[in-house]
């Protein structure tokens, strides 16, 4: 049983999306070399015009490389989503690059304040 306000354990990726979509994060977002778009809109993103909400990671039981982290993101033109991608050895360069860019402009915006 859950309490109010906190998440049911969540085993898998799939279950973890679906947890999501019904909390309202219905896009599906792609991280480009100009930016994260959404796959549904096309709308591009930059670093600036996204928050990471949370994140889940996820190891793989038979393979240690099966290694996935989902982010839910949220834009600042109201779109909610999450994007996919390995983590680890098998990551890919152009999410990493741009979930560090998000991090950084947090974290100037955490000692801004």
């Amino acid at each position: 049983m859950t309490t109010p306000n906190t998440l049911p354990e969540l085993k898998s990726m799939t279950e973890c999306i679906n947890k999501m979509e019904s909390d309202g994060y219905t896009h599906s977002f792609k991280a480009t070399d100009k930016g994260l778009m959404s796959q549904e809109t096309e709308e591009m993103f930059t670093p600036e015009q996204v928050k990471i909400i949370n994140f889940f990671r996820f190891e793989g039981m038979s393979d240690p490389e099966d290694n996935s982290i989902l982010y839910a993101i949220e834009t600042d033109s109201g779109l909610k989503g999450t994007l996919v991608d390995a983590y680890g050895a098998k990551s890919d360069p152009e999410v990493d690059e741009f979930i560090k860019a998000v991090e950084n402009i947090s974290k100037k915006n955490a000692t801004a304040s």
